[in-house]
C-alpha cells in the first residue's frame, strides 16, 4: 500500500517540471491527483504519464475566476482534497533598474498572489488534518542578482506559511514550505535568457552548490512526498530546504 492511499492531492503547475514529478509520485503512492496549469496541451500530455485517476484543469493561478472554477471542478469530481501543493511560479531575470510594472506584476502575481488565493479558494474543499505545501525557492534567503522581485515574492510565501500554520491549527491542517535550489526544469527557458546564457547561469549555480550539481525534479518530488505523508505528522510551519547545501553552509 502506498503512503498516500485513499488521498486526493492537487498540484498547481502540475503539468511540467517539479509539479509534474510530484503529481506522478503522489499517484504512485496511491493518491488520486488533480493537476492545474495554463497550457491545455501540456496538461493532456502530463495526464497520460500519471498512474491512476487524474483530473487536469486548465487555468492561471493569477485569475481568481480560474481558481473558483478549479475549486468547483475538484468538488464535482472528488468532493474534497487532502493535499494541496502550491507549486506554480515563474521568474524573469532582469536587473533591478530594468524591472517594469508588467514584469513586476507577473512575478508578484504568480509567485505570491497566486499562492495566496490558491490556498484561500481550495481551503473550503480541504479535509481536516490535511497537508498544504508551499513551494518557495532558495532565492527567499539568498540574494540573486536579477531576481529581486522573484526573491521577494518567494520570501513572502515563506512568511505566509507561518501565519497559516497558526490560523489552520484548529483544523489540524499542516502548512509547510518546500524550498528547492536550482532544479533542471523547463522553467529556465521562460526566464528570457538564451540557451547559451542558461548554460552559463546553470554552470555558475553548480559551482555554488556543495554537491556540485543542479537538482532533479524527482528529488523534489520525494521531498514533497515526505511533507504530504504521515511521515511528517509532527512537522508544521517548517521549511524543508532541498538545495544541495547551497544556502546552508
Amino acid at each position: 500500500m502506498g503512503q498516500l492511499e485513499g488521498k486526493v492531492a492537487l498540484v498547481t503547475g502540475g503539468n511540467s517540471g517539479m509539479g509534474l514529478a510530484m503529481a506522478q509520485e503522489f499517484a504512485r503512492q496511491g493518491a488520486r491527483v488533480v493537476i492545474f496549469g495554463r497550457d491545455l496541451e501540456s496538461l493532456r500530455r502530463a495526464e497520460e504519464t500519471i498512474a491512476g485517476e487524474c483530473l487536469s484543469v486548465a487555468g492561471d493561478v493569477r485569475s481568481l475566476d480560474a481558481l473558483a472554477r478549479l475549486a468547483k471542478d475538484v468538488q464535482d469530481r472528488f468532493g474534497s482534497i487532502d493535499i494541496l501543493v502550491a507549486n506554480a511560479g515563474g521568474a524573469t531575470i532582469e536587473p533591478f533598474h530594468e524591472v517594469t510594472e508588467e514584469t513586476f506584476d507577473y512575478q508578484s502575481d504568480v509567485n505570491f498572489k497566486g499562492v495566496f488565493f490558491t490556498i484561500q479558494y481550495l481551503l473550503p474543499k480541504m479535509n481536516d488534518a490535511g497537508a498544504i505545501i508551499i513551494v518557495s525557492s532558495s532565492a527567499n534567503s539568498r540574494a540573486v542578482p536579477g531576481m529581486s522581485v522573484y526573491g521577494a515574492a518567494k520570501s513572502a510565501v515563506r512568511s505566509l506559511a507561518r501565519t497559516l500554520t497558526l490560523e489552520l491549527a484548529d483544523r489540524k491542517i499542516r502548512v509547510n514550505v518546500l524550498t528547492p535550489g536550482p532544479v533542471a526544469t523547463a522553467a529556465y527557458e521562460r526566464t528570457g535568457l538564451s540557451e547559451e546564457e542558461i548554460a552559463a547561469f546553470q554552470s555558475r549555480q553548480s559551482e555554488q552548490i556543495p554537491l556540485a550539481r543542479i537538482g532533479d525534479p524527482q528529488e523534489m518530488a520525494q521531498a514533497a512526498l515526505f511533507l504530504a505523508s504521515s511521515a511528517s505528522s509532527f512537522v508544521a510551519g517548517a521549511e524543508l530546504v532541498a538545495d544541495g547545501g547551497m544556502t546552508q553552509v
